[in-house]
């Protein structure tokens, strides 16, 4: 038997089931191979291992646990129902009021003030020309001076 062909059915080997014809074959092949009876034993190791961990053995207290672990989880929930009614309502009501008083107050101080005829003259033939000074002197003749 070629090492190729022990490798294919060494899983099967190792399991019980080849019939008793392979099974003899394969065996007589392991005694004359030294590196397929290496690889054979390093198999079987291996499977054992699996095996092992397979079946884990069973903690007597985790359900016990796992119960209590869950009844805390429903006080919390339970705690957590005021929190929920001001994540879900209070909070986008009050960032709402919060968006509406930003935007009162930049319209606000976005418009001038109104409180005599005579203020808003001078706002407009006094502070113009110094906020806007392109159009007293075009760019143009800034640069060339």
């Amino acid at each position: 038997m070629k090492c190729e062909k022990l490798h294919k059915k060494l899983i099967f080997f190792l399991d019980g089931d080849l019939p008793e014809k392979e099974a003899q074959e394969i065996n007589s092949h392991l005694n004359e191979c030294t590196d397929c009876a290496a690889f054979a034993e390093d198999m079987k190791k291996t499977l054992e291992i699996i095996q092992e961990e397979k079946s884990p053995e069973v903690n007597p207290f985790f359900y016990t646990r796992l119960k209590a672990r869950m009844e805390n989880e429903e006080a919390r929930e339970e705690q957590q129902v005021g929190f929920l009614i001001w994540e879900k309502v209070l909070q986008p009501a009050f960032f709402s009021l919060l968006l509406l008083a930003g935007i009162y107050t930049g319209i606000k101080i976005g418009q001038p003030v109104n409180n005599e005829k005579g203020q808003n003259i001078f706002a407009e033939t006094e502070l113009v020309p110094f906020l806007n000074e392109m159009e007293a002197e075009p760019i143009e003749t800034f640069l060339m001076e």
